[in-house]
């Protein structure tokens, strides 16, 4: 491969890259690989329970595939109307219990009001930008740019004459 080296391969992004595998694998493999064989392992230890040990339903030589299609002909819509009752009644609850435990966007919205108040300084709007920026750089989305008139400050933070654009931060 062009352009492949040690170095290259130990930099930030390669572990980035390394990471977000890593990230990938632990959500396919807990929210739709774990999902799947936990579903059907609770069939199949619902099967036993009730087809194997219950006397009414030993008399029904019920096979467990056909048990399997009864049971997710249940299952399924009484799961979608507990979610839904869920959504509709206890989102709002845990919506609001991960907003307070928002630091950042505590803090982003905390230098909003300041910034209103007019209790910001020229050094802590900087600073402010520049950490703002670093998100934006390191975001999937791509970064639409500012007004011109709002573009006074360059990539490191430093200022910049009105007449040039902003540099817009690169995305992957």
């Amino acid at each position: 491969m062009k352009g492949l080296s040690v170095p290259r391969l130990l930099n930030m992004k390669s572990h980035n890259w390394a990471r977000r595998r890593w990230l990938d694998f632990r959500n396919g493999h807990t929210i739709y690989l774990i999902f799947l064989m936990t579903f059907a392992n609770f069939i199949t230890i619902q099967y036993q329970l009730l087809l194997q040990r219950v006397p009414i339903f030993q008399e029904l030589h019920i096979n467990i595939w056909i048990f399997a299609i009864l049971f997710v002909v249940i299952y399924l819509p009484l799961g979608m109307i507990i979610g839904y009752w869920h959504r509709r009644n206890q989102f709002a609850v845990e919506a609001e219990a991960l907003f307070n435990q928002n630091q950042i966007g505590a803090t982003i919205n905390l230098f909003l009001i300041d910034l209103i108040d007019g209790k910001v300084t020229e050094d802590e709007k900087a600073h402010m930008r520049r950490y703002l920026l670093n998100i934006m750089r390191n975001a999937p989305s791509p970064y639409r740019g500012l007004n011109k008139e709002d573009n006074s400050l360059k990539k490191d933070g430093t200022q910049q004459d009105s007449s040039s654009e902003m540099e817009i931060p690169k995305t992957r």
